[in-house]
């Protein structure tokens, strides 16, 4: 099974391609569609989930300025390819894309966001797998929302490897412990204390302890820490891609 790649052009009806697909090739819709709609249809979307337009045409794989390029008609028609990379990496379809020029924008699925993290910064902790009645991040492309949860950087104590506003996920095995895919990773954990960390978890010196390995070099490290739990970092989402909604 193909895709037919062509270009977008104008015609009088709209786009269409100039690549005369094989017999039996699977023809994308959208070929027909006028691409101004999907152009339309995309500043919706950058718009209710507060996108640039420079990180999201980075995201896709093109040059920082190509949507931008784009939008003002300094930009050729784009080529299917390059309207399916930018479907693909904002979790929907072309045709959803040209759909939303005339349509509301759904959010779509959510994850909990359970506190803010930071170089000692104390969680609030909410259990969000029973009550689910946080704040919510819209769950990034291809990530589940089920069994996920998310933490909102804070300061720049993480820098440069998180900033500010980035949002981390992650999913707990079990509410207690340290699971092995944790050791040697950078995980969201929580000591004795109640303090809840973003750190490299090690092998202590003793078993049940564990050494924080910070990702800011000039930040402290911790030494031989007693942890309730620690939940390796699945994704690493940055602030301007992140599309956060209020608590219920």
């Amino acid at each position: 099974m193909s895709h037919c790649m062509g270009k977008l052009t104008r015609s009088g009806k709209g786009y269409s391609s100039r690549y005369s697909p094989p017999q039996g090739a699977v023809i994308i819709s959208t070929m027909i569609d006028p691409a101004d709609k999907f152009l339309t249809g995309l500043r919706k979307i950058m718009a209710e989930r507060g996108l640039k337009e420079a990180t999201l045409s980075e995201a896709a794989g093109m040059n920082s300025s190509y949507l931008r390029d784009l939008k003002r008609g300094k930009a050729a028609s784009p080529k299917l390819s390059t309207a399916l990379r930018i479907a693909n990496h904002l979790g929907m379809t072309v045709d959803q894309i040209i759909s939303a020029a005339d349509a509301a924008v759904a959010p779509g699925p959510t994850i909990a966001i359970a506190g803010r993290v930071g170089a000692g910064a104390q969680i609030p902790l909410i259990d969000v797998y029973e009550k689910g009645d946080g704040p919510q991040v819209v769950a990034p492309p291809g990530l589940s929302n089920h069994g996920i949860v998310a933490v909102e950087v804070e300061g720049d104590s993480m820098e440069p490897t998180f900033s500010a506003g980035d949002i981390l996920f992650y999913s707990r095995e079990t509410h207690e412990g340290v699971p092995s895919d944790a050791v040697g990773n950078t995980c969201v954990c929580e000591d004795e204390s109640g303090m809840v960390w973003v750190k490299q978890v090690k092998l202590g010196s003793e078993p049940g302890l564990f050494h924080l390995i910070s990702l800011n070099p000039q930040s402290d490290n911790l030494h031989n820490v007693r942890l309730k739990w620690a939940a390796r970092v699945r994704l690493h989402w940055p602030k301007d891609l992140a599309v956060k909604l209020p608590a219920n």
